[in-house]
């Protein structure tokens, strides 16, 4: 069946419908229950008194004119939520995938997200954890500890947030210590070998003091299986799990007016991660499988065989660790105000080994060296916040100042089959262009067509540490800003808040080419000799064709040939260079609501808003046909990689609605975001490219509603459907952009990668009690997204068909939560689809046309079910 994507009319009926339903003369809606005459009896707790921290201050998620999912401590244990990544089979039109290593995580919402592997460009999303930003979204990835709730902000929200919030905030609110003695624990097992163990100790220290600390550790066998080939690797498992992680509060009251949270966490993840797929092998598959001793790349492909080819390492090694403390004082001055500082800081380190090509042949690799793959964030953050109240306006000024040190070491070590193998490519291309001549052309010994040219014994030409690149940025960000309600009427808030940004980044790099590039130096040094030379030793009739034929045959041919022998890891143009940028950013942004509460079941408000992502530098090598960005493919190192930040105007209209006394949200939100100069940073087969999109519109209907019913008390239902239309505009500049030649022809007014125009969360939750003192508990949790395409350049073989993933868990304890048995599953019907496909490196050798068989496009794969059983504990 054929779902229609809704017309403006209808979505803007739904809101007039969630409107009108909820005005004072809709006999429907039912009022909450009479309470008790006691003045000490307690009012019954219901979905519409939920709070959120959505503007920073704390506030029911009802009166908040954003359009925000919260989800509650509960919901997230019952749904396995470990962490970031997990938490989008709960929130419609929010994706998360991973690449190269669990360390490369990429959060999107509707449709919006950084698209690439490069540590330069910053997030789209934001990850706030307790208040401290995370500078990149991978930073943010790992085991969330004791979460009080987790809220997904859809939409701009850097007037409050910051910039590098364009898209939206993943905003973690952890359990802060208590009085009251507690302890807690869990072992888990499940399938894959899967063992997890955890613990959490809550005190008090006197009265005016009290800590908390937890730890976890959690190993799981991998769930791909890998073909090594000759090696040197051993694992014959990926997408295993190793991690361990330690948590810390300290809570200090010192008055009542004071309060002072020191929290530090240190997290350890030491796994394999992570191997691809072919999603299609092409025509360089059987060259590759003779080069890797046979059975060395799947043909014919078969991805959710969940079978990789890999004879090199994908070790990871992922340390986290950080300190904050954050201080709430209620001052005696501004009516009360509150002043609130917030000062962390952080380091996360990552250390990872790729086998670039993804086969069982030695082409191209990195090995899991800190010298060599090494990617490092220290940062520090101070946010100063003055948050207060009169009868009229709520108001808020402050700060924020934040150093961020990125350091990045990058290699490429060139395997023994690599030189064959370009060298046998290169020669088919050569040997194809001089045969429709009618030239001869001898293709005995293809491999060795690469030493022809250079001169140098075959085997020398290209092996070794090809290039050993350091990157070292810093980036220092200042702003100021304020978030005021003006409650022009007892109906009518009207919200106006702005933020100054100021940033200074500088990048240094130098970059290296450990072996010499030899051969690349050899064909810059004198073209027309080498590649002369060679064409002599493989055309007969070379010294018999006019001189005119032999300089337009090598003037056609050299380009090809130097470009194949200088790719960027290979290009001797590198060795030595050492680049330094800088560049300033002062941008404003900010946002306006009104929002308009009809009586206490309906509210309905309208936004505007400015957001700002900054811009940053490719931490990558660049190199093009005029050694600037924008040009297209060669040879000649690019200096400035600088690409500008990026802007999104955002328009929604929403409503929010209460029924059943309370019991019953129904919210629904349209938007309208328009983003300029949208930053795409897209693999096309060496190397990652960054181009500033001039338009991205993103336009759509967001709904989402939350239910228990009175009639059945322990039933909880909580779900969305958002529609969502993410489209590139219609004119990009650029060869890149330009049919049939260019990468990324599919581009310009198509739907963008990894945004389904349908995406829908539900959630049902049943507890009922039996015998004297047991509960059980049962919950289904699914995610359903409709088609989207996984690569970056929309190739149609990335395409990923519609699919839902479900969640199952039941529980059976006692009523007092001292102990729980829970038997659960995750993606329990085993649903297949892809993550990320891409171009297999250096086997994507055809033209950008859908079906050319000379490509080969791989993938990163969604997990397959798994399932387990876990014991709780709870002693307080």
């Amino acid at each position: 069946m054929t779902i229609q994507p809704p017309r403006a009319t209808l979505a803007v009926a739904v809101l007039a419908v969630l409107v009108s339903l909820g005005l004072p003369t809709a006999a429907s809606a039912q009022q909450a229950p009479a309470t008790a005459t006691d003045p000490d009896a307690e009012e019954p707790t219901t979905l519409s008194t939920m709070t959120v921290t959505a503007q920073k201050r704390e506030e029911q998620m009802q009166d908040v004119p954003i359009a925000v999912t919260s989800i509650p401590q509960q919901l997230i244990q019952d749904n396995g939520i470990r962490d970031i990544k997990d938490l989008q089979v709960l929130v419609p039109g929010f994706t998360v995938t991973s690449t190269q290593n669990e360390g490369i995580t990429t959060a999107r919402i509707r449709g919006i997200g950084t698209v690439g592997d490069n540590v330069g460009l910053e997030s789209s999303v934001g990850v706030v954890i307790d208040g401290v930003y995370r500078p990149r979204n991978s930073v943010g990835f790992g085991d969330l500890g004791e979460v009080e709730r987790i809220e997904v902000l859809k939409g701009p929200q850097g007037t409050v947030f910051g910039k590098n919030t364009s898209a939206g905030v993943i905003n973690v609110i952890t359990k802060r210590p208590g009085y009251n003695q507690e302890l807690d624990g869990e072992i888990t097992v499940g399938n894959y070998g899967a063992l997890g163990v955890s613990g959490a100790y809550n005190d008090a220290l006197g009265e005016n003091a009290a800590f908390s600390v937890y730890a976890a550790k959690r190993k799981r066998d991998g769930w791909m299986d890998v073909v090594t080939g000759a090696g040197p690797r051993t694992e014959e498992e990926d997408y295993d799990q190793n991690y361990h992680t330690l948590r810390g509060k300290l809570l200090l009251e010192p008055s009542e007016n004071v309060d002072i949270l020191l929290s530090g966490d240190f997290s350890s993840r030491e796994e394999n991660c992570c191997t691809a797929v072919q999603l299609v092998s092409g025509g360089t598959a059987p060259l590759i499988n003779i080069l890797g001793g046979g059975n060395a790349i799947a043909i014919p492909a078969d991805p959710f065989g969940r079978t990789a080819y890999s004879n090199r390492s994908t070790e990871q090694d992922i340390k986290d660790k950080g300190v904050s403390a954050e201080i709430n004082w209620e001052l005696p001055w501004f009516g009360g105000a509150t002043l609130t500082s917030i000062t962390a800081q952080r380091d996360w380190e990552l250390i990872h080994g790729i086998d670039f090509d993804f086969t069982a042949a030695d082409i191209l690799y990195r090995n899991a060296d800190e010298d060599e793959n090494f990617s490092g964030f220290e940062s520090f953050s101070q946010e100063f916040r003055l948050t207060g109240s009169t009868d009229r306006v709520d108001w808020m000024v402050g700060a924020f100042y934040s150093d961020e040190d990125i350091e990045r070491n990058e290699s490429y070590r060139i395997g023994a089959a690599y030189e064959p193998y370009l060298s046998t490519l290169v020669l088919q291309r050569v040997a194809q262009g001089v045969t429709a001549l009618g030239l001869p052309f001898d293709t005995a010994n293809p491999a060795t067509f690469f030493s022809q040219v250079s001169g140098r014994p075959f085997g020398t030409g290209f092996a070794g540490l090809g290039a050993l690149d350091r990157h070292n940025q810093n980036a220092k960000s200042a702003a100021i800003f304020t978030n005021n309600t003006w409650h022009a009427t007892e109906a009518l808030d009207l919200t106006l808040g702005l933020r100054y940004t100021r940033e200074e980044k500088e990048l240094r790099s130098v970059f290296s080419n450990p072996n010499g590039s030899a051969s690349c130096g050899a064909v810059l040094a004198n073209p027309a000799a080498t590649v002369g030379g060679a064409l002599a030793q493989r055309i007969a009739i070379w010294a018999f064709l006019p001189p005119d034929v032999q300089a337009q045959l090598i003037g056609a041919i050299a380009p090809q040939v130097a470009g194949f022998m200088c790719l960027p890891w290979a290009n001797a143009l590198h060795n030595g260079r050492i680049s330094e940028q800088e560049r300033e950013e002062k941008e404003w942004s900010g946002t306006f609501k009104a929002a308009y509460r009809w009586n206490e079941n309906v509210m309905t408000y309208a936004s505007a808003a400015r957001g700002y992502k900054g811009g940053g530098f490719n931490l990558d090598r660049v190199q093009s046909s005029n050694g600037l960005s924008s040009g297209g493919a060669g040879i000649l190192p690019v200096n400035d990689t600088s690409f500008p930040g990026e802007f999104v105007d955002s328009y929604e209209l929403g409503a929010k609605t209460t029924w059943a006394g309370g019991n019953l949200l129904l919210n629904a939100t349209l938007f309208h975001q328009t983003y300029d100069d949208f930053q795409l940073n897209s693999f096309l087969g060496t190397s990652f490219v960054v181009r500033s999109i001039p338009e991205v519109v993103s336009r759509g209907i967001d709904s989402e509603i939350l239910w228990q019913p009175n009639a059945i008390p322990g039933l909880m239902l909580q779900g969305g459907l958002m529609y969502a239309d993410t489209q590139y505009g219609d004119d990009i500049p650029g060869a890149d952009f330009v049919e049939p030649t260019g990468q990324l022809y599919k581009l310009p007014g198509a739907q963008m990668s990894f945004a389904p125009k349908w995406s829908g969360s539900a959630s049902i939750t049943y507890e009922w009690d039996f015998a004297s003192d047991l509960g059980a508990r049962f919950n289904l949790g699914a995610k359903y997204m409709s088609d989207y395409n996984t690569g970056s350049d929309l190739d149609d073989e990335k395409l990923q068909d519609a699919f839902t993933v479900v969640n199952a868990r039941i529980g059976l304890g006692r009523r007092d939560k001292r102990w729980a048995v829970e038997l659960w599953g995750l993606n329990i019907f085993d649903a297949e689809y892809v993550q990320v496909a891409f171009d297999g490196p250096l086997q994507a050798v055809g033209t950008p046309q859908p079906g050319d068989p000379l490509n080969t496009y791989n993938a990163f794969l969604g997990a397959p079910a798994t399932y387990g059983i876990t014991f709780r504990y709870n002693y307080h």
